[in-house]
C-alpha cells in the first residue's frame, strides 16, 4: 500500500482491521517495515497494526533534502494524520525511537499517544572512542589534502565512516551524519506516556546503559531486558520479545 505525504510516495503494510486507533511501528536505521511482519501479525489479533517504510529506507523513495530528525518527525506524524488515527500506541527500533522520542517530547499532535514502545532505541549521543577521535583527525587532515577533488573526499570519508554511512547514498550520507549528531537526552524527562523499553544485553550500537539511563530519566517507563540479544533484539531472539510484547499488551 501507498500513501502520498508531501510529494512523496510512501510504502506501507498493514495488519488487522481499520480503525481509528492502534500500533505504529517504525523501523531503525537501514531497515524497513518488514522486519515487523512477525510481531505485527501477532499484534494485529487484537490492534490495527501499521508500519510505513520512511523516506529513503524499504520501497519508499529519499526524501528531497538531507532531513533531521525534525524532519523526519513531521513525517510520521503527517502520515498517521493522513490514516485517520486518533489514537496510537508508537513503537519504534533504534532510529524509530529517536522520531518517536521527538515526537511525544515535543510536539503538539493531531492524535493521542497511548504508549510508546522503545526497542533498542537511538537517541543518546554516546562519547566518542579514541578510535573514533582518530578517524575524525585523519578526515579533517585528508581534507584538506584532497579539498579540490569531490571524488576523493568522499572515498575518504566513505572509508572512515560506519558500515551504514558507507552502505548510505550521497544523500542519505548526510542525513546519516545529521540524525546521528543530535542528542535528545535532554528531551526524555519531557515524556509523559508510559514507556516500555525492550533492550538486547549485548546490543553494541545501542547499549544497555542508554537503556538504564532512559529509564531513569524518562518519568514512567519500565525496562525489560533481553538477555544475549544484540541491536536486532527482537528478531533475535524473537519468542521472548513477543512474549514481553503479549504481556504488555495484553494480547
Amino acid at each position: 500500500m501507498t500513501a502520498e505525504i508531501d510529494g512523496i510516495a510512501v510504502s506501507y503494510a498493514s495488519w488487522g482491521e481499520k480503525k481509528d486507533s492502534g500500533i505504529v511501528m517504525l523501523h531503525g536505521w537501514g531497515a524497513n517495515k518488514e522486519l515487523f511482519a512477525q510481531s505485527a501479525s501477532l499484534c494485529a489479533e487484537k490492534y490495527y497494526v501499521v508500519a510505513p517504510d520512511m523516506p529513503g529506507f524499504g520501497c519508499t523513495p529519499e526524501p528531497p533534502a538531507p532531513w533531521r530528525v525534525d524532519d523526519y518527525t513531521d513525517f510520521v506524524i503527517k502520515f498517521i494524520s493522513h490514516l485517520g488515527l486518533k489514537r496510537v500506541i508508537l513503537l519504534g527500533h533504534s532510529f524509530g525511537g529517536r522520531v518517536i522520542i521527538k515526537a511525544a517530547s515535543s510536539r503538539v499532535l493531531p492524535f493521542d499517544i497511548e504508549r510508546i514502545i522503545l526497542v533498542d532505541s537511538a537517541g543518546i549521543r554516546p562519547e566518542k572512542t579514541d578510535s573514533q577521535k582518530k578517524k575524525e583527525s585523519i578526515v579533517k587532515f585528508g581534507k584538506k589534502l584532497v579539498s579540490g577533488s569531490p571524488k576523493l573526499l568522499n572515498k575518504l570519508q566513505s572509508m572512515a565512516g560506519s558500515a551504514d554511512y558507507r552502505a548510505a547514498s550521497p544523500l542519505m550520507r548526510q542525513v546519516l551524519v545529521n540524525v546521528v549528531n543530535e542528542d535528545l537526552t535532554d528531551l526524555l524527562p519531557k515524556i509523559k506516556q508510559e514507556t516500555l523499553l525492550i533492550w538486547g544485553t549485548l546490543d553494541t550500537a545501542t547499549p544497555i546503559s542508554d537503556a538504564e539511563k532512559m529509564e531513569k530519566l524518562i518519568p514512567d517507563a519500565g525496562l525489560a531486558r533481553i538477555e544475549g540479544a544484540g541491536h536486532f533484539s527482537f528478531l533475535e531472539n524473537a519468542p521472548l520479545y513477543n512474549a514481553i510484547l503479549s504481556s504488555y499488551l495484553k494480547l
